[in-house]
């Protein structure tokens, strides 16, 4: 049940709107486990630039699952996390699992200042999302037919939101978690092209992939209304983190779920016949 917390094990969920944690909120619900969606509008609310509603909203949880908006590379995000892992432990909370980037040298001292909280912590260091094809700002490209991106031939295992949320639930529910790193990635490595053509074959539409220079690219960002922050973001993300660091494929999903992650075809024969594609 959704709200006030009123159990000693309830679990927090921070950003339950968001691809993984909605996932996550929605499986807790289902196994019948306490759980609060943490937002600006909860009871009590919880919102990453209001510091002094941190620790009203860890009031009563047993765990914690901490996703950083925007993203766990931003200025200041180590810094944040670590001061919320810390009220954390100071309220009682026994574990936390944190969603952190692979490739993100970043984020990974977001995860050092989770690891230093005192409290049993798991790490969920994730490749890029299916679902930005569908639920993230790939959506309006897909949707006007071509998708134009500052990369070219580098290869991301794109992992499913449905592996990162149950990792995340058997983490936050189950022994044999705590103090583990799961590096996640999907079954295949996959150029942006590739994804793209899995797109348009499943929903018979003439769907296309282009490579263009970052400066373009800056520039679509700001016509889409994405903000200053939101948009130097992306830019980090293509500029940097897929620069071919992350061509290689991990047992993420395999060392904590003990089965094979869901390939992209899987996500794009499921996806195409929501609509959501449908121009």
């Amino acid at each position: 049940m959704l709200g006030m917390p009123d159990h000693p094990q309830d679990i927090l969920v921070l950003g339950a709107t968001g691809k993984t944690g909605r996932r996550v909120v929605e499986r807790l619900q289902t196994r019948g486990t306490p759980a609060r969606a943490a937002s600006r509008s909860a009871l009590p609310p919880f919102d990453w630039q209001d510091r002094d509603t941190w620790a009203p909203a860890l009031q009563g949880a047993g765990a914690v699952y901490v996703t950083y908006f925007p993203d766990l590379a931003v200025p200041g995000a180590p810094e944040a996390v670590g001061e919320l892992a810390r009220l954390a432990a100071d309220a009682g909370v026994q574990r936390l699992v944190l969603l952190s980037g692979r490739g993100e040298e970043e984020a990974q001292r977001s995860e050092e200042a989770v690891k230093a909280a005192g409290v049993d912590w798991t790490i969920l260091r994730s490749s890029w999302f299916d679902q930005n094809f569908s639920e993230g700002f790939l959506l309006e490209a897909v949707l006007e037919g071509v998708v134009s991106l500052p990369v070219g031939d580098v290869r991301e295992p794109f992992v499913h939101a449905d592996d990162l949320a149950d990792i995340a639930v058997a983490a936050l529910t189950e022994d044999g978690h705590a103090g583990q790193l799961y590096e996640i990635t999907g079954p295949r490595l996959m150029t942006f092209a590739d994804a793209v053509a899995e797109i348009a074959q499943a929903t018979g539409r003439d769907v296309r992939f282009e490579t263009v220079p970052m400066e373009g690219f800056a520039a679509e960002l700001s016509r889409q209304g994405l903000s200053a922050d939101e948009a130097w973001l992306v830019e980090f993300l293509f500029g940097e983190v897929l620069d071919g660091r992350n061509e290689s494929l991990t047992d993420g999903v395999q060392r904590a779920l003990g089965r094979e992650p869901r390939d992209f075809t899987e996500y794009v024969r499921a996806t195409a016949p929501t609509g959501v594609w449908d121009a």
